[in-house]
């Protein structure tokens, strides 16, 4: 059975994207800690991180800095990087604006529209 993440990657589950390109899919986490939470994973589904091709990890931090650069210009906050690697079996990073009302622990509880105006905000074209 694929990940959630690879079922999104195809399709098969709806999301809130930002960006793609060959090797790497970014999407808003449906359930936020901060507004902007977004997940970068490989298209490769592996486990872990570490257990990525040396082209596939480079890929995944290379659209991950992008995409932190380009998250901090649009909602003027820093973003800071997860890896945790508990919850879904596919290697992914979190980016999360930093929010000063940020509370460890806790989620967002975000509208739909709420969802696509933040993704319209953070959407990435080359």
């Amino acid at each position: 059975m694929s990940s959630i993440f690879a079922q999104i990657i195809a399709g098969d589950i709806p999301c809130y994207k930002i960006y793609e390109d060959d090797k790497t899919f970014a999407f808003l986490d449906i359930h936020p800690e901060t507004k902007g939470h977004t997940l970068v994973v490989p298209k490769v589904e592996v486990d872990k991180i570490y257990d990525l091709s040396e082209e596939d990890f480079h890929a995944l931090m290379e659209t991950v800095k992008k995409l932190s650069q380009h998250m901090e210009k649009q909602l003027g906050a820093r973003v800071i990087w997860k890896v945790v690697g508990t919850d879904v079996p596919h290697a992914h990073v979190h980016l999360m604006p930093i929010d000063p009302n940020w509370k460890y622990g806790t989620t967002l509880d975000l509208t739909e529209d709420e969802f696509e105006q933040i993704r319209s905000q953070l959407e990435y074209h080359n």
